[in-house]
């Protein structure tokens, strides 16, 4: 068989691994793996290389993707559809791994198209449902909750209130996951939009009982609330993706300015952005990828087409596409309570 791999969406740790174990499974028993390079964007333009072991020598602790990636959606391009089945045409299967974005494609093309395409589970924001963790996830959270750890030394030094903004557009696993790890003492998501009011009283009750500094973590995707009504997710760039996402930025601005009109209190911000993305991966997420990696490799020669790798409790199991792309996985309440436990 020859069977294409692609990368698409937002880079993240742990990539290189899932494309280094796919291919090793594959070539030893007798099939051969081919690198679709850019994602979606490379289906769409015909550009692919074949992966031999030489190109996954020394990839298992490289950030990043050697495949590279892209935004591209084929269903919003002109034509794109039919160059992605023309460029299937050199290929008997297809290892799509990615996001909700890029698995949503996948999934639409295989049940309108028939492709012939397994799914691996890849984001930083961990809302994919259909399995319990997706790799990326646990490096992210390290990389958050180390700069929360360093932000600490420094509010403490200057009395200081110190926002830290992290990804996460529609869910706050990220957000919630990092703040309970690094102590953070108000975390803000997008599912439960707390009022910018009811932020700064916390963060006075605090420094009303003796402490001179605050770090508060909110979502990028975090609604600017007031108690007077809600608002909207701060952008820095008004156009859309391809895949009609609003490009999201500058809540921890807003939010900092805010807070030290309530408080008075000396307010900095840290927007983390690309930095949860890069670097090499933590130990967790290249034994995940590895294991995500293995089994769409024998989903491939198995012939299960549209199903995914997905973790459900300590198990790596096949998953439907349809599954996972659903819906998002939100963070649920009594999860959000965890972190509300230490707030203030």
């Amino acid at each position: 068989m020859k069977v294409g791999m692609l990368t698409g969406g937002g880079d993240c740790p742990g990539l290189n691994a899932v494309i280094r174990a796919a291919t090793r499974r594959l070539h030893d028993a007798g099939h051969e793996a081919i690198g679709v390079i850019g994602g979606w964007r490379g289906m769409t333009e015909g550009v692919t290389r074949p992966i031999d072991r030489s190109a996954i020598a020394g990839i298992l602790p490289r950030g990043g993707t050697i495949l590279k990636t892209s935004r591209t959606n084929p269903f919003s391009v002109d034509g794109g559809v039919g160059a992605v089945l023309r460029t299937m045409e050199g290929m008997d299967a297809l290892i799509a791994i990615g996001g909700e974005d890029t698995l949503g494609v996948a999934a639409r093309l295989h049940a309108e198209h028939g492709l012939h395409v397994v799914g691996v589970p890849k984001t930083i924001d961990n809302d994919l449902s259909g399995t319990d963790l997706t790799f990326g996830f646990d490096t992210a959270v390290t990389i958050a909750t180390e700069a929360i750890d360093r932000l600490h030394t420094t509010a403490e030094s200057h009395n200081r209130v110190m926002v830290v903004e992290v990804m996460g557009r529609h869910a706050g696993w990220l957000a919630v996951q990092s703040g309970i790890a690094g102590g953070a003492d108000v975390v803000l998501i997008p599912e439960f939009p707390m009022s910018v009011e009811r932020c700064a009283e916390l963060i006075n009750h605090r420094h009303a009982s003796g402490r001179d500094f605050s770090i508060v973590v909110v979502s990028e995707g975090w609604p600017l609330t007031h108690e007077a009504g809600s608002g909207d997710m701060a952008t820095q760039v008004k156009d859309l993706d391809a895949f009609g996402h609003v490009r999201l930025g500058g809540i921890g601005e807003q939010l900092a300015r805010e807070l030290e009109r309530l408080t008075g209190f000396e307010t900095r911000v840290t927007t983390l952005g690309h930095l949860q993305r890069g670097g090499t991966p933590t130990a967790f997420d290249r034994v995940l990828a590895t294991r995500f990696g293995l089994l769409a490799a024998t989903l491939v020669m198995d012939g299960e087409w549209g199903m995914m790798a997905g973790l459900k409790g300590a198990d790596v199991v096949p998953v439907p596409l349809s599954e996972a792309v659903a819906a998002l996985k939100t963070v649920p309440r009594d999860y959000y309570a965890l972190a509300e436990a230490f707030f203030g």
